[in-house]
């Protein structure tokens, strides 16, 4: 059976169409499990119809024509119950309701199962017999286990275009369908669809012999010189908007062109005999192939990036590149299957409202570039039906990942609401810039910024940051195509701590693994997050950390503010052993005669294992601050990355909430600084939680610190440990969120909540 199972989800997988794929299932299974006959049904989104869409036994004329309502007969029976009906005779069970035309009036024994991708019924199988029989386990296991993978195929049909909608009605606005993806970059974006789609498809281009090798290379090489214009002009066009670190994306790109790369490839493809486009495939899907094969999410972005350029460069080959800004006459929402930071770059900054892309994750390139450029963007949407969503009505929720389709005039106006409020809020918030974060009754709060680029420097000094919690220096090491040296190091720290001098800058040390990556040094592992990550990668490797050390130390001279903060640390050892290295980097700056200080260093807390070790751990350091993305993802199991798993992961789960206030009371004695660095403390509720347990420094986005300064100056401390006292005592996160938002209306300070209000609106 397993093999059979195999080959019908090759042959599915290949399938030229939905249409082939589902004639493929039917066919297959009758055959399979001897039946006489097997159907499909799949569940119309706009009628919510269970439809006829494919069969072998019963009457082939009328698939795609029939279908049954989603309360009557035993197909519907199933979705209902969202699990499989095995009976020996159908026509005795109430629920049966024959569906005219089809020709089953004679068939009794019925077996369904549903077809459920991300606890959605998408339809139902169905095999039947003449005679009166009960189908046995093992055929009732295999058809749930085919079923299970046939909604793979369906979801990505789905998302594709291929049966957004099974009835030729036009779905109207109003209907208000919802998708999931991931944040990208925090906002909310109301308006029209406009899906971009890569200019050229190298997956039809043929291999053609050819002995005009001079002739296809000089055409190859002006291809290629095209696409380098093309990606300086997209880099130009935004350049205003970006700061260094971020133009260095479009380096990338160049790069990978260069003769030594992709370019020596494909001439020499092309000398051993094939045309230039064909050559051009072989190169570009094979190095497609070798990244699609890695785990490491930065990596597969890597790939699209590939598979991007290969498209310009064929466009180019064809000349077909089509004239990308004539579709834009007014700002949009920007959808594609792999939004690249070039597409980004092709498109004037005014006309972008906000980002939607089927791929990607918010660690990709476009994600990056979005966030810098103040755009509400969603990643991973998988399930969005991209294809037919151009001019299509929308809204973006960056925030929560959300995208919603046929928007109602009532969800407009509630996201309208949510827009008008972040514009009035800025104002408002302009007056707080010079104030304390202090609340009613004159408890302090330092609001810290998470930064990673130089453009944030900034934005951050202008809503009234007052040091850096987390400087992110993977972000400059993931922008090259090799690893800075240490004076380049040492010119891009600099930046960091004279922006913010004298306050306190954070800097963490190199923290890649998991879902963060170089291209230049793959990471490949069955489990990164559990993997080689954060400081055991540098521990591993002493020329890197030590260079980081050396230039972190350096740019403090005569500066005196910077703080070193090593991640992901599960054991007192790794503390020993990076202090006595950091010591050794101060030794060795001091005798090349920099006028520099030993800095404060401290750890991160966000494995689990750290939480029962704070109290030893904050002995040997300066300070501790709480990773609450990490800690929360490590504590309830669930990858913050995935959309599939994302309802599960919940900063206020009681679990975390409790986590978070016993490192308050292990080091409550103790001389040590204590903050979090995490989305929690950028989240207001978040915020009150966490001081109310004592924690003293929140460090956060840029663009969340101005509400968190506004809630924690309306509120008094006891006011917030009241509220914690009460939140305290539940078991649910739901139930955490839900009493919060309560009491945080009945202290008149819920509106300054915009993401919270976003949850609520649908």
């Amino acid at each position: 059976m397993l093999s059979l199972l195999r080959r019908i989800t090759q042959e599915v997988t290949a399938a030229q169409s939905l249409p082939a794929a589902l004639d493929i299932i039917v066919r297959r299974v009758r055959r399979a499990m001897r039946a006489e006959v097997c159907s499909i049904y799949l569940v119309d989104t706009n009628t919510k119809e269970y439809v006829l869409m494919a069969t072998r036994g019963l009457n082939a004329d009328v698939a795609g024509l029939v279908s049954l309502k989603a309360d009557e007969g035993l197909v519907s029976l199933v979705g209902r119950r969202a699990e499989p009906v095995n009976l020996e005779d159908a026509h005795i069970h109430p629920s049966f309701h024959y569906l005219k035309g089809s020709g089953e009036e004679r068939y009794r024994s019925f077996l369904g199962v549903p077809i459920i991708h991300h606890r959605q019924v998408l339809g139902v199988l169905v095999v039947q017999h003449e005679d009166k029989r009960r189908f046995d386990e093992g055929e009732e296991a295999f058809l749930i286990t085919l079923s299970a993978q046939l909604a793979g195929v369906i979801a990505h049909a789905e998302a594709t275009g291929a049966i957004a909608s099974l009835t030729p009605n036009n779905i109207p606005n109003g209907s208000d369908f919802r998708y999931k993806g991931v944040p990208g970059s925090s906002g909310v974006a109301i308006g029209r669809g406009v899906v971009v789609f890569p200019p050229a498809d190298l997956d039809v281009i043929p291999d053609r012999y050819t002995t005009e090798f001079d002739e296809e290379i000089q055409d190859f090489y002006q291809a290629l010189e095209a696409v380098r214009q093309d990606i300086r002009r997209a880099s130009n066009r935004i350049s205003q908007h970006l700061s260094a670190d971020e133009k260095a994306l479009f380096d990338v790109y160049l790069k990978i062109l260069d003769d030594n790369a992709i370019a020596g490839e494909v001439v020499r493809k092309i000398k051993e005999g094939n045309w230039a486009q064909g050559a051009l495939r072989h190169v570009i899907k094979a190095h497609i192939n070798q990244f699609n094969r890695m785990d490491d999410p930065y990596l597969r972005e890597r790939a699209s990036d590939l598979r991007d350029l290969g498209r310009r460069i064929l466009s180019h080959l064809q000349e077909k590149a089509p004239n990308v800004l004539e579709r834009f006459s007014e700002p949009s929402i920007i959808i594609g299957e792999e939004l690249t930071a070039s597409m980004l770059g092709e498109i004037p900054i005014d006309k972008i409202k906000g980002l939607v892309s089927v791929m990607g994750s918010g660690n990709s390139h476009v994600a990056i570039l979005a966030r810098a450029m103040g755009i509400p963007t969603v990643m991973g949407a998988l399930d969005l039906p991209y294809a037919q969503l151009d001019k299509v009505d929308l809204i973006v929720d960056g925030y929560l990942g959300k995208i919603f389709t046929h928007p109602s005039e009532a969800l407009i106006d509630s996201y309208q609401q949510i827009v008008d409020e972040e514009r009035l809020l800025e104002e408002e918030y302009e007056t707080l810039k010079d104030l304390p974060c202090e609340t009613l009754d004159g408890q302090r709060l330092s609001l810290y910024v998470n930064t990673g680029l130089s453009a944030d420097i900034v934005r951050s000094l202008d809503r009234g940051a007052e040091g850096i919690g987390l400087y992110r220096t993977e972000v400059p090491f993931m922008v090259r195509d090799r690893f800075p040296t240490e004076a380049e190091q040492v010119t891009i720290y600099r930046q960091q701590l004279e922006g913010f001098a004298p306050a306190p800058v954070t800097v963490r040390t190199l923290d890649i693994g998991g879902d963060k990556a170089l291209p230049y040094f793959p990471i490949n592992e069955e489990n990164p997050f559990l993997g080689w990550r954060g400081i055991r990668v540098t521990l591993d490797h002493l020329e890197i950390f030590m260079a980081q050390i050396r230039a972190m130390i350096k740019a403090s001279a005569g500066l005196y503010n910077l703080k070193i903060m090593l991640p992901m640390i599960s054991n007192v050892a790794e503390v020993e052993e990076a202090m006595a290295l950091i010591r050794r980097g101060y030794a060795e700056v001091k005798e090349e005669g920099y006028d520099v200080k030993m800095p404060k260093v401290g750890v991160m807390i966000e494995i689990p294992a750290a939480v029962y070790q704070v109290k030893e751990l904050s002995e040997m350091v300066d300070f501790l601050s709480v990773g609450s993305n990490d800690l929360t993802q490590y504590l309830l199991a669930v990858d913050r990355n995935n959309p599939r798993v994302a309802d599960l992961y919940n900063s206020f789960h009681p679990s975390v909430l409790r986590a978070l206030l016993s490192i308050v009371d292990q080091v409550r004695d103790e001389d040590v600084g204590l903050s979090v660095c995490g989305e929690m403390a950028g989240d207001p509720m978040g915020a009150i939680l966490l001081m109310a347990m004592g924690y003293e420094v929140l460090s956060m986005s840029s663009t969340s610190l101005p509400k968190v300064k506004a809630v924690i100056r309306n509120i008094s401390l006891q006011q917030a440990q009241a509220m914690l006292n009460e939140v305290m005592t539940l078991s649910h996160a739901e139930a955490v969120t839900q009493t919060m938002t309560r009491l945080m209306r009945e202290a008149n300070i819920e509106r300054l909540i915009r993401p919270s209000k976003t949850s609520n609106v649908d």
